[in-house]
């Protein structure tokens, strides 16, 4: 499993970068688990913002992906706060995974963080998801202080 500071290969599937090959999805699996299976044999630094957010959101890869998802989040946020796009679904894939999983991430979880309080306007469903986060967050790092 990666350090969130290490860079991750772009190169490199999850199915590679996890070492593991799922099996071919069932005659009748759903859409979304045949895209899910199609993505992780995708070079991550291929995936696009929706892809990231819809493995993220189905936990899948999540040492990998976050932290491209989370530069991906930071790198835009300039340009959101000065009135332009940004990509709600990845935010919301992002700042919704389990408290666990950020503890797993401490420094990712307070980049994340850091970027999420400089946004602005954002809608109210990934706003309420946002404060959220940032609440857990913060509780996260009063326990590492005592």
């Amino acid at each position: 499993m990666p350090h969130a500071s290490q860079p991750v290969d772009p190169t490199q599937s999850l199915e590679r970068l996890e070492g593991q090959r799922w099996p071919e999805p069932r005659e009748d699996a759903t859409p979304l688990v045949r895209a899910v299976h199609e993505l992780r044999r995708r070079p991550v630094g291929h995936l696009r913002p929706d892809e990231l957010a819809r493995l993220i959101t189905q936990d899948v890869g999540l040492p990998w992906l976050l932290p491209l998802a989370v530069r991906i989040l930071r790198d835009t946020a300039p340009s959101q706060v000065a009135g332009g796009w940004y990509d709600d679904d990845l935010l919301y894939a992002v700042v919704t995974r389990k408290t666990q999983v950020w503890e797993q991430f401490p420094e990712l979880a307070r980049e994340l963080k850091a970027t999420v309080e400089t946004l602005v306007g954002l809608s109210r469903y990934v706003r309420e998801e946002a404060a959220a986060f940032c609440a857990a967050i913060t509780g996260m790092a009063a326990l590492d202080t005592k």
